[in-house]
């Protein structure tokens, strides 16, 4: 008996609200507090039908907007339909909603397949939501946006690393001894050292000779590897532009390399050679090229285009290649 008269109040509750549910119309079961107008439609609180034009829609929200925006009742202890000025101001609020929901052609129709379908609940939440944090501004100029900002800081990381280098190769005795003998030749150290009214003090002229050094360093030494001056092609933005015409090139060459050494079966030159040990070293362009001179001499005296010879000769590690120190 206790068992079923604790189940009694239960089942008449979960009748009770199946027919609330059957009794309600189908529409205002399909209207969720926090979507769109809420409990409300929002034809009626616009006065208009489902049928109505973009025309009518804009017309009543401007009749109903004038009649109830809260300027009108400041100071004012009622407003149209009783209640103070909050009561004319939450009415003004709806009015906005519902002719914000309705003048949308997308919106509309979502709100219209939301009052024909009650039952699809999570998608009326997914579309509502979808829409309403969508963002405002268009996503491509948010894009071209953020491109150039990360080309901009791109280029100028790319000169900062680049000055710190060179910074460090004026101390590199190889270097700073060939960038003093072309200055020396140039009569550029001379001029630093003027006597008279011009005469200037030790360490200006110390300083002076610095910049000579390190400017013959960036301008008239052959400089490789990750040392060499940024090129504004480089950076992200023009890449993506230039995307194109890379891809272009790179299946022209392709087609060249196939048609002349796979079809013909020319013979390798010696930059085809030294492409095939760079790949085979799995080495970058840059990284290549900062090796010296005498390093790629002496991969091609040993034939290392040729993969077995390459694989003996790597066996003690990447063709025993001894990579330039970087600066600190």
């Amino acid at each position: 008996m206790a068992a079923g008269g604790g189940a009694g109040p239960g089942r008449r509750w979960l009748l009770s609200l199946w027919l609330c549910a059957a009794v309600l119309p189908r529409a205002a079961r399909g209207l969720t507090e926090g979507l769109y107008c809420g409990r409300r439609v929002c034809y009626e609180v616009l006065g208009v039908s489902r049928q109505a034009s973009k025309v009518e829609i804009a017309r009543a929200y401007r009749q109903l907007a004038r009649k109830y925006h809260p300027d009108r009742y400041r100071g004012e202890a009622a407003a149209p339909g009783g209640g103070g000025p909050q009561a004319a101001h939450e009415k003004f609020l709806l009015i906005a909603t519902a002719y914000e929901t309705l003048k949308d052609e997308e919106t509309r129709k979502d709100y219209d397949y939301m009052l024909d379908h009650p039952e699809e609940y999570y998608r009326h939440y997914y579309h509502y939501y979808s829409r309403r944090l969508a963002p405002k501004v268009d996503v491509r100029i948010v894009i071209l946006v953020m491109v150039c900002a990360i080309s901009v800081f791109q280029f100028f990381s790319w000169w900062s690393s680049y000055n710190e280098a060179i910074n460090y190769l004026a101390t590199v005795p190889k270097y700073r001894i060939q960038a003093t003998e072309i200055a020396r030749q140039q009569g550029l150290l001379n001029k630093t050292k003027e006597k008279g009214k011009n005469r200037r003090s030790k360490e200006e002229i110390r300083e002076e000779e610095e910049e000579i050094i390190k400017d013959i360093i960036k301008n008239k030494i052959d400089i490789k590897g990750g040392y060499q001056k940024p090129k504004i092609h480089d950076i992200l933005l023009f890449q993506i532009l230039l995307a194109p015409f890379y891809l272009g090139k790179y299946l022209v060459w392709n087609c060249w390399w196939i048609y002349c050494f796979s079809i013909k079966g020319q013979e390798y030159g010696v930059e085809e050679k030294l492409y095939i040990i760079r790949k085979y070293m799995k080495m970058s362009p840059s990284q290549f090229d900062s090796l010296e001179d005498h390093q790629k001499e002496t991969f091609l005296e040993r034939r290392l285009w040729i993969r077995e010879k390459y694989e003996v000769g790597s066996s003690g590690g990447k063709a025993n290649v001894c990579y330039p120190a970087l600066p600190e």
